[in-house]
């Protein structure tokens, strides 16, 4: 009876109990499994990175940039690693030549995603281009993305909006250099972020927003607020761990705080998403016509549901506006630091353009400007770690054999740092992409992924 008592006077600590039995019996069940499936497969099993029981190499993943700690790793285990991630094998690879392999060669097996619980949720699970499984409806959105957005067709018709985004930069430019003293500092940070964004609303929705009433709030927002919902919020969620989802057996335990701010994320930027659309679908009732992404969708695309008609519209509103800000950055930060290769852009500029404004058709003129943009992927990539691929069948990478189960991790970060394919690494250096005037190999820094899950906008 006392022992009953117990158990209603304490359900927490029960509960705790419980979950710590589970998980010890889970911990050696998976590591009999494992090393039984290992021996009944001729080849051998991938290096491991020792751990701990039950976290496994959880503690030693603490820092905010998981990419170096894998790049470290590798120079010990090598190229291809595994570690545990609580209940979760994941393995690792900073080889160019192994990520080939497994986005080329071993495709089929590697082809899906799984998850966290915040990408879940943001991703409306799974509706967009980049985070969906491959299947029939990756391969529709991503040809819609590709006809109204990324591709030649549609980069033609989309650039008056980058002109607009060129004049705008260039202008408030030029009124700093005129109206700032000698010492003040630009923030360009503030002034990409902006136009980017500008740009990326009047390609998606047709025209740049400076407030809207959104009815589901019983608000209006203004630009920044909008610009935060649907860029700033869910960049920080995505990133956002939730521990459950290193012990999926766990995932019974509540943790209320963590699925309330991600929900807020998902109905916050839901609302002003469906704001945007309704204040696009008057304007088109009224007569006017725009040069836009939804006009696109609207009308080749309408077996869409809503939601992702929704989430195909938000996609490349907040892929536009973060990534490129990232690493326009990183350019301007490294030619900050080297007055020599600034002079040597500035020469072919100048060569080129004369006192000429520099337009989209200099471009296949100016080689050294293509070689800056990759070495600058290539030195600051703006995804560091491809969002994760699940090994859904047993599959073999660099001779090693990969259990079904496995996640995969991708690190762009130590493949762009490998010593036998780049020269000095940590050096920023167009030049190395440079051979007699002409830019080579492109594909090397893997900033966009490969196969067939390449970025749609690489």
């Amino acid at each position: 009876m006392d022992s009953v008592i117990d158990i209603v006077t304490f359900p927490s600590l029960t509960a705790t109990a419980v979950a710590l039995v589970v998980a010890i019996l889970f911990w050696y069940l998976r590591s009999y499994i494992s090393n039984h499936n290992r021996q009944s497969n001729h080849l051998p099993p991938v290096p491991e990175v020792p751990g701990v029981p039950l976290l496994g190499n959880l503690l030693q993943l603490k820092e905010k940039k998981p990419y170096m700690t894998f790049t470290r790793w590798a120079e010990t285990y090598g190229p291809i690693y595994s570690i545990r991630t609580g209940a979760t094998s994941m393995v690792v690879v900073s080889s160019n030549e192994i990520a080939k392999e497994a986005f080329v060669t071993r495709f089929q097996s590697i082809s899906t995603r799984n998850l966290s619980k915040a990408l879940k949720v943001l991703t409306a699970d799974k509706t967009m281009v980049a985070m969906s499984d491959y299947n029939d409806y990756h391969k529709t959105v991503k040809r819609h993305i590709l006809t109204g957005v990324l591709g030649p067709n549609a980069q033609k018709k989309h650039r008056v909006h980058r002109d607009i985004m060129m004049e705008n930069v260039s202008n408030q430019l030029h009124a700093f250099v005129k109206n700032s003293t000698e010492q003040e500092e630009v923030d360009l940070r503030s002034i990409f972020q902006s136009e980017l964004f500008g740009l990326a609303m009047r390609q998606t929705m047709g025209k740049d927003v400076e407030s809207i009433y959104v009815e589901d709030l019983k608000t209006t927002m203004k630009r920044d607020e909008i610009f935060n919902v649907l860029v700033v919020d869910p960049m920080m969620g995505a990133i956002d761990v939730d521990w459950r989802d290193f012990f999926p057996y766990l995932k019974w335990v509540p943790n209320k705080k963590f699925e309330n701010t991600i929900q807020q994320m998902y109905i916050r930027r839901e609302a002003v998403m469906k704001a945007l659309i309704k204040e696009h679908k008057q304007r088109i009732a009224s007569g006017e016509k725009l040069n836009s992404y939804i006009d696109y969708l609207l009308s080749e695309a309408q077996t869409l549901t809503d939601q992702q008609l929704l989430m195909s519209l938000w996609e490349p509103i907040i892929e536009s506006s973060d990534t490129t800000m990232v690493t326009t950055e990183w350019a301007i930060y490294e030619l900050a630091k080297n007055p020599n290769i600034q002079d040597r852009l500035y020469r072919d500029i100048k060569s080129v353009c004369g006192s000429d404004k520099i337009t989209e058709e200099h471009l296949s003129q100016l080689p050294y400007i293509t070689a800056i943009f990759h070495e600058t992927l290539r030195r600051h990539s703006p995804v560091p770690i491809i969002p994760l691929r699940h090994v859904h069948e047993d599959t073999v990478l660099g001779g090693y054999h990969v259990p079904a189960g496995t996640e995969l991790a991708v690190n762009i970060y130590g493949c762009n740092m490998e010593t036998n394919v780049w020269e000095n690494p940590e050096v920023w250096d167009p030049e190395r992409f440079m051979k007699e005037n002409e830019t080579i190999e492109m594909q090397k820094t893997m900033a966009f992924g490969g196969g067939k899950r390449v970025c749609a906008g690489s």
